[in-house]
C-alpha cells in the first residue's frame, strides 16, 4: 500500500485573500459612502426646514399672546423666558431650548425682516455664512 501524502493547509488566510477581501470593500464603500452622505446632507436640510417652521409658529403664537413679536434684541430667547415688562406673555412657547441649526449654528432672528414683513429667521446652512449652493444655500421662512 502507498501511503498518500495530504497536505493539511493552515487554517488562516494568505495575503492574497486579504488582499482582495481589502479592495472589494473599498470598491463598496466608494459607490456606498458618497450616496450616503448626499442623503445626510438632505436631511440635515430638512430638518432645518422643520426647525424654522415651529419657530415661526412659536413666533406667531408669542404675537397672539403679547400683541407683538419679540424685538431683535430679545431674540428667539424670549420664546422660552419672559421678556422684562411683558405682561401678557403666556410662554414658554418650545418645550426645549431654541435649538441650533442642523449644523451648530444659531438660527438668525430678525424684526421687521426684509424678506419677510414681520420677521425673518433663518439659517446660513451649511458653510455658516450668508449666501451660497446647495446645502450651503441660506434657508428662512420667506
Amino acid at each position: 500500500m502507498k501511503r498518500m501524502h495530504i497536505r493539511r493547509r493552515s487554517a488562516g488566510f494568505t495575503l492574497l485573500e486579504l488582499l482582495v477581501v481589502m479592495v472589494i470593500i473599498g470598491l463598496l464603500a466608494g459607490f456606498v459612502a458618497p450616496r450616503y452622505f448626499a442623503q445626510v446632507g438632505k436631511s440635515q436640510v430638512k430638518a432645518a426646514r422643520a426647525q424654522i417652521d415651529a419657530l415661526d409658529k412659536a413666533l406667531d403664537q408669542y404675537r397672539i399672546d403679547v400683541g407683538h413679536l419679540p424685538t431683535t434684541e430679545q431674540g428667539l430667547a424670549a420664546l422660552n423666558i419672559a421678556p422684562q415688562g411683558e405682561q401678557n406673555w403666556a410662554g414658554p412657547y418650545l418645550k426645549k431650548e431654541v435649538p441650533l441649526d442642523p449644523w451648530g449654528n444659531a438660527y438668525i432672528y430678525a424684526e421687521p425682516g426684509t424678506h419677510n414683513n414681520d420677521f425673518d429667521l433663518m439659517s446660513f446652512g451649511k458653510d455658516g455664512r450668508q449666501g451660497g449652493t446647495g446645502e450651503a444655500a441660506d434657508l428662512g421662512n420667506w
